[in-house]
């Protein structure tokens, strides 16, 4: 039993911090579990129990070791912190500044003010240069290539460029009005799995309501490109309720191999009205047929409650989906709040648990709630603390990038560079940090090529081009 209890200490410990065990193979000393049980006892009524997300902010009174002494022995009074001299010893004082100095060190590793120097970098595999191919697109929300070496980049504003090899470009005509207004505007754009045939394209995109300013929603479009322009576009989904917020649209879409169009929609800010409702579209990943009909095997097509383009449900504001090249499944990245960004899998029918569960706490520092997992929720593969704001996400299933063959590469908007995560058995083992401060990474694609793309908002696309 007590072997038991050991290892169950250390795998909660590891997680806690998202620490690669087998590269550090560090175990925490007995004074770091004192020191962790203090923190959960005295501190977390009102800091939170993830310290990791609670140091995740600004220090009012410094964050050095001695600045978190001071706060922690003598409290500030007029800044609602008590003293806690009389409940810990000037050690257990110092133990417990060490303890959150290690969440402080973890926050630190995604800041750096210097900026790239050149469009060259030493990656830990090799080094690669990032070469501009378009800069037309002012949040280049969405990437698309076509057949005839040309690219479709959509642009928030409410543009859609053609692109060609020569970084030449035309606006197409014909996109639907949109909401381009916080996070909402011409979002994603992808092909039909037969587009050298027929020619669809499908948009996803912040749709107005009519006749009233002050509701909008996300809608899918399908259209048929023709030259630059978009013929007998229509609306196959439209998001309901509408909503007066202008964020959480999600708006990723993806085809599966099963030939059916997947899709994200956010919860738009009310976390405690759709991502648990099924009888809403908010907070959910849909499925449809590629002319917008329900698949017979849906998890509420053949049932009296739940929206019938239901895939699955709990969702917070998925931003990044992929299809796995090598197993067929289909992952995404989430942005959780204040921490508890997530990466998932998804499976059929499955509650993802937000915001019942999470590994996140609110903005202004309070707890919303203390559970991690529970029984009947799907619990993510990998989540960060810190947030880094996860958008656009692809595996490179190519041979071009030495040591990167079957890694997920997720863009973040917050910390302004491409994270690159090497999967083991469908866990996160290694993350590299790459082009820091690059700029806000909203865009993953990998191309038919075998090149990775990424989207770079206030700069534009950018291919990556291995130099050694």
């Amino acid at each position: 039993m007590l072997k038991l209890a050991f290892v169950t200490i250390i795998t909660v410990f590891t997680a806690f911090f998202a620490i690669d065990l087998k590269k550090t193979e560090k175990q925490p000393s007995p004074v770091e579990e004192t020191a962790e049980k203090n923190y959960q006892t005295y501190c977390a009524g009102c800091h939170g129990g993830k310290m990791d997300a609670f140091v995740d902010r600004k220090w009012k009174y410094g964050n050095t070791k001695e600045n978190l002494y001071k706060s922690i022995k003598t409290g500030y009074a007029d800044g609602g912190m008590p003293a806690f001299e009389k409940s810990f010893s000037d050690k257990e004082i110092k133990d417990l500044a060490d303890y959150i100095l290690k969440g402080i060190k973890n926050v630190d590793r995604y800041t750096s003010s210097e900026k790239p120097l050149s469009d060259t970098f030493k990656t830990e595999e090799s080094t690669v240069k990032l070469v501009n191919v378009f800069s037309g697109a002012k949040v280049p929300w969405g990437i698309a290539f076509l057949p005839d070496q040309k690219m479709l980049v959509t642009d928030r504003s409410g543009e859609l460029y053609l692109v060609n090899e020569n970084k030449q470009s035309e606006k197409v005509l014909g996109v639907p009005e949109v909401r381009a207004s916080g996070q909402g505007g011409l979002m994603d754009v992808v092909l039909h799995p037969d587009f050298a045939k027929n020619n669809i394209i499908y948009l996803s995109y912040s749709k107005p309501k009519e006749g009233d300013s002050k509701m909008q929603t996300t809608a899918i479009l399908k259209a048929v490109l023709k030259g630059n322009q978009l013929e007998n576009a229509k609306d196959i989904f439209v998001a309901e309720p509408y909503s007066t917020t202008r964020h959480h649209y999600g708006s990723r879409l993806v085809f599966g191999k099963d030939g059916y169009l997947y899709f994200s929609v956010g919860e738009r800010g009310n976390e405690k009205g759709n991502p648990q409702n099924i009888k809403n579209d908010l907070g959910k990943v849909h499925r449809i047929k590629d002319d917008g009909s329900i698949p017979a095997d849906n998890p509420f097509a053949n049932k009296s409650e739940g929206q019938k383009t239901i895939y699955s449900y709990g969702h917070r504001n998925p931003q990044g989906m992929a299809l796995n090249p090598y197993t067929g499944e289909l992952w995404s990245n989430e942005h959780g709040p204040r921490g508890g960004d997530e990466i998932n899998i998804h499976v059929k029918g499955a509650n993802y648990g937000w915001p019942v569960v999470s590994y996140g706490i609110n903005y202004n520092g309070t707890t919303f709630t203390e559970l991690t997992t529970k029984p009947g929720i799907e619990a993510p593969i990998h989540y960060w603390i810190p947030s880094i704001a996860p958008s656009g996400m692809a595996f490179v299933n190519s041979k071009i990038y030495k040591g990167w063959e079957g890694n997920l590469m997720v863009g973040s908007l917050r910390f302004e560079y491409l994270n690159r995560c090497v999967i083991k058995n469908k866990k996160v083992v290694k993350e590299e940090l790459l082009f820091k401060n690059i700029g806000r990474v909203r865009e993953v694609r990998m191309a038919p090529d075998g090149y990775l793309y990424i989207g770079v908002e206030g700069k534009g696309v950018f291919k990556i081009v291995p130099v050694s």
